[in-house]
């Protein structure tokens, strides 16, 4: 056999090395992806008891916010974002990612603002903010693109929900119990505003309210297009918007 054949059978047999070695590697990444990556954030019905009893709120004492009226708001000093204990906006939509599959993208926001007012046990008025220009998930690509793309938050930064019917509260909340109720107002997403209804769990305790809700939101009622990535393989026709409040006296 020739040098120069001896020499090209050596960069063949380099050359299906670094391949074999491309495969593991990118199994071994795939595999890390689908059993060994962390699960993403809870959704926020999973995570109410935990932050009321981090509190110490609830048990079966009487709340003073069930009597009277109190106007209050929503604090940012409570809790913390990095254990989603604080209050948060957010959305959950599963996607279809290249070589890796299925996934559910979780972004969240802590800067929320609003008020609300109780009179006895009626909730008569709500109104909350979301700089949506803010929300983190855990790829700053996606983050990024959705400054441009979907709800493209660098054109439509901030959403927004205003109460438009009553609230009536449960006796039991007054009780310090979680309760079951439905906001019904408009919300405004992408620019655009319909009316909605929010199913919510709600607990009144001693010196707080903590509020969480989700609403499965279909894009093309608030004219959200789908964002294109080569990442992406497919995305959902529709996501969840997570919400959790903890509220305080004004």
């Amino acid at each position: 056999m020739t040098l120069p054949s001896i020499a090209r059978r050596r960069d063949v047999q380099v050359l299906a090395a670094l391949v074999v070695v491309a495969g593991i590697a990118g199994g071994a990444y795939g595999l890390w992806t689908i059993f060994l990556k962390p699960a993403g954030p809870a959704a926020v019905s999973a995570s109410l008891l935990a932050t009321s009893s981090a509190s110490g709120g609830g048990g079966s004492t009487s709340s003073p916010i069930a009597t009277g009226t109190h106007s209050l708001v929503v604090n940012t000093s409570l809790g913390s974002f990095s254990d989603f204990s604080s209050s948060f906006v957010g959305y959950r939509v599963q996607e279809e990612l290249a070589s890796i599959g299925g996934n559910t993208a979780v972004g969240r926001t802590p800067d929320v603002s609003g008020t609300v007012t109780i009179e006895g046990m009626t909730v008569t008025a709500a109104e909350i903010t979301a700089d949506l220009s803010t929300l983190k998930s855990d790829d700053d690509r996606r983050d990024s693109q959705l400054r441009r793309q979907a709800i493209e938050t660098d054109r439509y930064p901030t959403a927004t929900f205003s109460l438009t019917e009553p609230i009536e509260l449960p006796a039991a909340a007054a009780q310090g119990e979680t309760v079951n109720v439905t906001a019904t107002g408009d919300l405004t997403l992408h620019g655009v505003t319909r009316s909605v209804q929010i199913p919510l769990q709600a607990r009144l305790e001693t010196d707080r309210v903590v509020l969480i809700g989700s609403l499965d939101i279909t894009f093309a009622d608030f004219q959200i297009e789908k964002p294109n990535s080569f990442l992406v393989l497919s995305v959902d026709d529709h996501g969840i918007l997570e919400l959790q409040l903890l509220l305080t006296e004004a």
